[in-house]
């Protein structure tokens, strides 16, 4: 565990931390942007939403239904609470010493961030340049063309989901199609910003090696990838599906083993890629 120095604020100690109000504070005057957004959660993490220990914020609303989502209940937007940037930057400016000195950042993720591109925007801004924190916005790229170039420019890292490079699987994990994502990840190529991949490994689902291999040489083509998370399916989250009331349809299905992640991982690497 990590533990805080003694003159901040104590960590949250569930991922699950609801903003502390809903009701909107006057918006910063330099701003025109609305301040107020659908947001789900927050907390500080450590080494799974970015680089160091971060402040995390996860917004409410996702075009996708992932089959093997661990966060089914931040799908809705209605599912959120109103509150606004005031809030949540004041928020993370509680932790600014710690997660300075801890090599992290702030990052906004959901959901699905870019369902509220304009918020999320403007917490990128805000994280960045009142704060000065480095920045990172988890996405699925769906959305991408919702992200303006004012808001990558705030993002210094992007955390890129390509969940299946197979177009049928893409589809059958999501319910959506995969180009939309590729689109993405080839417009931040261009501009140069930092993409670290996440690629979910799910037997019998995206483990198929020509799947992997196409994940592997896409990304390798891009030129910005600085690391591959491979992230081996689990069903932590099924219980939340329970308790709305959903199918879980991958209950039945297995959690890789050690050898299946590591040859996974090796594929990435053989294309030069920094795989863990």
């Amino acid at each position: 565990m990590t533990m805080l120095p003694t003159s901040a604020p104590a960590v949250p100690t569930a991922r699950d931390r609801r903003p502390a109000s809903a009701a909107a504070t006057p918006a910063v005057a330099a701003s025109r942007r609305p301040a107020v957004g659908s947001v789900h959660s927050w907390d500080l993490s450590t080494g799974v939403d970015g680089p160091g220990a971060r402040f995390v914020t996860f917004l409410a609303g996702c075009p996708l239904a992932c089959l093997y989502c661990h966060n089914p209940d931040t799908w809705r937007m209605r599912c959120g609470t109103r509150t606004s940037a005031d809030d949540i930057v004041a928020e993370a400016a509680k932790y600014k010493r710690f997660i300075a000195a801890a090599g992290g950042g702030a990052t906004v993720s959901g959901g699905e961030p870019l369902l509220q591109p304009v918020f999320t925007g403007e917490l990128l801004h805000r994280f960045k340049h009142e704060l000065g924190l480095h920045t990172a916005l988890d996405t699925s790229g769906f959305l991408g063309t919702r992200a303006t170039d004012a808001l990558l420019r705030d993002t210094d890292l992007v955390l890129l989901d390509i969940k299946s490079w197979d177009r049928a699987t893409y589809r059958k994990v999501t319910g959506r199609p995969l180009e939309p994502t590729l689109d993405f990840a080839r417009r931040l190529a261009v501009l140069g910003t930092e993409v670290h991949i996440r690629f979910v490994l799910v037997p019998g689902l995206t483990d198929d090696p020509a799947n992997i291999e196409g994940v592997a040489a896409f990304a390798a083509g891009l030129g910005n990838v600085l690391r591959v998370d491979v992230l081996p399916f689990h069903k932590l989250g099924e219980a939340k599906w329970q308790a709305l009331g959903m199918l879980f349809t991958l209950h039945d299905t297995p959690t890789p083993t050690t050898e299946q992640t590591a040859l996974a991982r090796g594929v990435f690497a053989a294309h030069g890629l920094h795989a863990v």
